[in-house]
């Protein structure tokens, strides 16, 4: 019987040229996975403090309706000092509501704070936290648009480390409950 042999010239395997180039591409892709991670990293560790930007945006628009509806304050007060009305101009710190129950006005009371859950991790006891919201400003802007139409914008402005973060809520208020 005649031996055949198989020539070793069709089996080849792969080159160092075309390792190398799977090796870049996978380290490419590997990169922008650990980007991604990065990325969700920073957007979790800011969720409470967006959080509380939001919460403190949508208290300051609730607390304008309420008076009106109420009749706490007059059509012609809803404006900015600089306008004749009550709502101080510029950026303020994040105070809680005086006796006339809206925030950013002249009658506001203490410095805001937040309260956490202690180490034993339950809250409304003894060993709970007390963080002031001292590094989030408010701002409250009152533009008039029609003669019972006003545009009420706050603007929450706050530190995440070194990060400037900003969020805005606008609404429109009428004269009319």
């Amino acid at each position: 019987m005649p031996s055949s042999r198989k020539s070793h010239a069709c089996q080849a395997g792969f080159t160092l040229v075309e390792t190398l180039i799977s090796m870049l591409i996978m380290s490419g892709g590997l990169l922008a996975l650990a980007y991604a991670f990065a990325q969700g990293l920073v957007v979790v560790s800011t969720t409470h403090p967006n959080q509380v930007a939001k919460e403190k945006a949508s208290e300051a628009i609730e607390s304008v309706f309420t008076s009106r509806d109420t009749l706490k304050i007059t059509w012609a007060q809803i404006r900015n000092v600089g306008n004749g009305g009550i709502f101080l101009d510029g950026p303020q710190p994040v105070r809680g509501p005086g006796p006339d129950g809206l925030v950013n006005t002249a009658d506001d009371a203490d410095l805001e704070e937040e309260i956490l859950a202690g180490p034993d991790n339950k809250m409304g006891t003894a060993d709970d936290i007390s963080v002031p919201l001292g590094n989030y400003s408010r701002e409250i802007v009152i533009t008039d648009i029609a003669p019972n139409l006003r545009q009420i914008r706050v603007i929450i402005r706050y530190q995440i480390g070194s990060l400037s973060r900003d969020h805005q809520l606008v609404a429109y208020i009428s004269a009319f409950a």
